[in-house]
C-alpha cells in the first residue's frame, strides 16, 4: 500500500472520531482566533479547499465566500461534510496531486493540516496541481499544527528525506503509521519559491498560518 492509499484509509477509519481533536481543552483559545480570522481572508472570493475532510474549518469559509469547492481524496469524511456545510458549496472526491481541469479555476485556495500530510519529495507535485487551477492574484492560506510536547503525539521515526511519522491508535484499536510533518517557516517560504510572492507566516501556540498570492503575470 503506497503512502497516500495509506493515509486515505486512516482517514476513511477516522472519519467519525476525527473532530475529537479540536476538543483539546488546551486548544480552545487558539481555535476561536483561528476561527474568528480565517473566514476575513476569502471575503467575496472562489475559494478552492484541499482535504477539507470533515468541513470544521469550511463552515466558517463558507459564509464570507462567493463559493466554495470543498475536495478531499476521501468519500467518508466529505459525507459528514455534506451535513456541516450550507451555502454555494461544492462537495468533490479529487486528488490533491492531480486536480483535475473540470474543476474550473479559483481566486483563493486554503488548504487546513494538509501540508503536514505531504512528503517532502511531493511538495512541488502539489503545489504544481494547486496553482493549475488558481488565478493571478489568488489569496491562498494554509494552516497546521506546531509540535507541541504534551499535546501533539509524539514522532515516532524520521526518514531518509526528513518526514516524520506518527503511530496512531483509533477507537477500535487499530494503530496506523501516519506521515505528520511539522515544517518551519524557511520551509513553507522555500515551497511556494517559484509560485508565489513572499508569504506571510503567524503563529499561535499550537498552530500556524501561512498566506501568500499567486502572482499576476
Amino acid at each position: 500500500m503506497s503512502e497516500a492509499e495509506g493515509l486515505r484509509e486512516y482517514y476513511a477509519q477516522r472519519a467519525n472520531e476525527y473532530d475529537r481533536i479540536y476538543q483539546k481543552p488546551e486548544r480552545q483559545a487558539d481555535l476561536r482566533q483561528l476561527e474568528t480570522w480565517l473566514p476575513g481572508q476569502f471575503g467575496g472570493r472562489h475559494v478552492l479547499e484541499i482535504a477539507g475532510g470533515t468541513g470544521y474549518w469550511s463552515q466558517f469559509i463558507a459564509p464570507a465566500c462567493a463559493s466554495l469547492t470543498l475536495t478531499d481524496g476521501t468519500l467518508e469524511p466529505l459525507e459528514i461534510a455534506r451535513n456541516r456545510v450550507f451555502g454555494r458549496v461544492v462537495f468533490l472526491q479529487a486528488d490533491a496531486y492531480a486536480l483535475s481541469p473540470d474543476l474550473g479555476s479559483f481566486d483563493a485556495a486554503f488548504a487546513g493540516f494538509w501540508i503536514s500530510h505531504v512528503p517532502i519529495e511531493r511538495r512541488h507535485d502539489f503545489m504544481v496541481s494547486l496553482h493549475a487551477r488558481l488565478r493571478p492574484d489568488a489569496v491562498v492560506v494554509f494552516m497546521d499544527n506546531r509540535y507541541v510536547a504534551g499535546s501533539s503525539t509524539p514522532i515516532a521515526e524520521t526518514d531518509a528525506a526528513g518526514n516524520t511519522y506518527q503511530i496512531r491508535v483509533l477507537e477500535d484499536g487499530s494503530r496506523h503509521r501516519i506521515l505528520k510533518n511539522f515544517p518551519d517557516e524557511a520551509q513553507m517560504q522555500a515551497m511556494i519559491g517559484e509560485f508565489g510572492e513572499e508569504g506571510v507566516w503567524r503563529e499561535t501556540e499550537y498552530f500556524w498560518t501561512f498566506q501568500y498570492r499567486n502572482p499576476c503575470p
